[in-house]
């Protein structure tokens, strides 16, 4: 590898070892530092792969403060590997305000492709894969899980979580309250590794297995639900439209749709939203 001094993003493996790339190796081996998520962790990965290059933590509660000094590393002129515990940096780890930093300071930000759960995950599922949300942990306590679940109720997307043993259960009964039982839902379970596991069938019958097999609560899971079915909205009359641009010269659009509405017996939202799309 030719030497660049950058900050090289170096994804890690998820689960089977053999999933790192030679790149990734060699990188970690020709840095002068390898910032690790949890040094100890990431301990054990080095050792397995022969890598003796000096790390320091880099986590949630230092790394505005490491940032800096890892700047100062680059500016000296020696290259920096950022990995988190498992998987590709930033994706629900660490690292976004490390690499905004770095690039601020003048520096190559330079990523490897690799593991990452998320698209492992929705690679296997089944699910539409040509529009998809990754939404990351959702929030610990059920208001809030509530309130992120309500929001994405509508979301046409096919909808990727990450969620952790402890929590698989509440979170898949706010999925199953919030954004619907009969909803088609897959989770995939210890990815690459040698339990690995898909569950697949509605929001319902997934909570179902889980529930009944507490295997299945174990290890890290990636939950993936269909997105909102597409309603196609039914064409207004002519006359509605009609209507509506007659009272929208004398009055504001929303007091005109709801004029029209009651007239013709229409809603008043699908009418407000088609006098925006022609500009009254």
């Amino acid at each position: 590898m030719d030497q660049v001094v950058a900050l090289y993003i170096v994804p890690t493996p998820i689960g089977n070892l053999g999933d790192i790339s030679s790149r990734a190796i060699e990188i970690l081996n020709q840095v002068n530092l390898i910032a690790c998520e949890d040094t100890r962790h990431s301990g054990r990965l080095l050792s397995h792969l022969g890598i003796k290059t000096r790390t320091t933590a880099v986590h949630d509660h230092n790394e505005r403060e490491k940032a800096s000094w890892i700047v100062e590393q680059l500016n000296a002129g020696g290259s920096v590997a950022l990995i988190s515990d498992a998987g590709t940096p930033l994706i629900s780890d660490p690292g976004y305000h490390l690499v905004n930093f770095v690039r601020e300071a003048g520096f190559a930000v330079i990523p490897l492709p690799g593991a990452c759960a998320a698209i492992t995950a929705l690679s296997a599922s089944g699910l539409p894969s040509d529009r998809f949300s990754f939404e990351g942990f959702l929030p610990a306590k059920e208001k809030g899980r509530a309130d992120k679940l309500k929001a994405l109720r509508e979301d046409t997307r096919t909808l990727i979580f990450y969620e952790s043993p402890h929590r698989i259960l509440p979170s898949l009964q706010s999925i199953q309250t919030h954004l619907g039982g009969a909803r088609k839902m897959v989770m995939a379970r210890e990815l690459t590794k040698t339990f690995e596991t898909f569950l697949s069938g509605s929001v319902t019958e997934v909570l179902q297995q889980v529930e009944s097999d507490p295997n299945q609560q174990r290890g890290e899971m990636v939950l993936m639900t269909h997105g909102a079915e597409v309603v196609e909205q039914e064409a207004l009359p002519a006359e509605s439209i009609e209507t509506l641009k007659i009272l929208c010269s004398e009055l504001p659009l929303k007091k005109a749709a709801a004029l029209t509405a009651q007239i013709h017996g229409l809603k008043k939202n699908a009418l407000y939203k088609h006098g925006l799309e022609i500009g009254l």
